[in-house]
């Protein structure tokens, strides 16, 4: 027996296929609830099967579909009907971002993420700026920096260290030694000093301070203030310097190594006048014998180490 079903109309399609869609926009927009529960509107799993699952749907009498075709607009108006009255501002809940749970806070942006940014472009634009030329120091070597630096605690420490023993120096020097001299009318005190080969006898004497060198005044006999200075240090030492009075019997040696000698002479004598005097004197240098004389002449050399002009032939 032949089907005697009419063919669908193609305005009933189309406006089966208008409903889906708006149930499947109402479904997509409705708020899916935190504790588990799902909507009651169907997904699109759900509408596709009842589309095609009964084909007599398919050929439904036109009479039927014909109210549908001609409002399609009326579909869509009552599902958003529908939306508006299920979801409303109070019930709808707060979607989370995609990636993150519902409870977990939101992320974070970093703000100085750009600041390095730039930072790291200023340094590749300064490392890619060309090296200033050298230019050549008007002294040679004037431009380079010391191998050796001490950095630090050290360093200071070590500065510290040498102005701290700077300074004991200058007042182991300014300050004048006590001594205990009798300054009697008749009171004499010799010595001999030495330097290379001279030689100087002295007598200390109380008196003002007067230095007679065989027979001459210090400043006519020794003209340099260097080998004055030097001279008169023991007695500016022990304070005694405008007390008495040195009268010297000088000879052999130079200016300077006579100077030398009259030095150690007057130490010698100072203490011959006060023993106790020994461990400050020798502490400065006065009592030292300088032992530096000059090397002698060897056989075969013209001086002490300078040897004849070689010649091959």
């Amino acid at each position: 027996m032949a089907d005697q079903t009419p063919p669908a109309d193609d305005d009933a399609v189309d406006a089966t296929q208008q409903q889906t869609a708006a149930e499947e926009a109402a479904a997509a927009q409705v708020p899916v609830d935190t504790e588990g529960e799902q909507p009651a509107v169907g997904t699109e799993e759900d509408a596709e099967p009842a589309a095609d699952a009964d084909p007599a749907a398919d050929t439904a009498p036109a009479a039927d579909a014909s109210p549908a075709a001609d409002a399609p607009a009326g579909a869509d108006d009552a599902a958003a009907a529908v939306l508006g009255a299920d979801a409303s501002p109070a019930d709808e809940p707060i979607q989370p971002a995609s990636g993150t749970a519902a409870g977990d806070p939101a992320p974070q942006l970093e703000p100085d993420v750009a600041p390095e940014a730039n930072v790291a472009e200023d340094e590749d634009l300064e490392d890619d700026e060309p090296a200033a030329p050298r230019v050549k120091p008007a002294i040679p070597g004037m431009d380079l920096e010391v191998d050796i630096v001490l950095e630090g605690d050290a360093a200071a420490d070590d500065a510290d260290a040498e102005s701290d023993g700077a300074d004991e120096d200058e007042d182991l020097h300014a300050q004048p030694i006590a001594a205990s001299i009798v300054l009697a009318e008749g009171a004499r005190y010799r010595a001999t000093g030495k330097r290379k080969t001279a030689v100087a006898r002295v007598i200390l004497k109380p008196g003002s301070g007067i230095y007679l060198v065989n027979g001459k005044t210090l400043d006519v006999f020794f003209p340099r203030p260097t080998l004055q200075r030097g001279i008169r240090q023991p007695l500016e030492a022990v304070g005694f310097d405008d007390r008495m009075d040195v009268d010297v019997r000088i000879h052999g040696g130079g200016v300077s190594s006579q100077a030398g000698a009259l030095r150690h002479g007057i130490s010698r004598a100072l203490l011959e006048a006060d023993p106790n005097l020994r461990g400050e004197l020798k502490k400065r240098g006065f009592l030292t014998r300088d032992a530096r004389v000059k090397e002698r002449k060897k056989a075969g050399l013209k001086k002490a180490r300078k040897k004849p002009q070689f010649s091959k032939r």
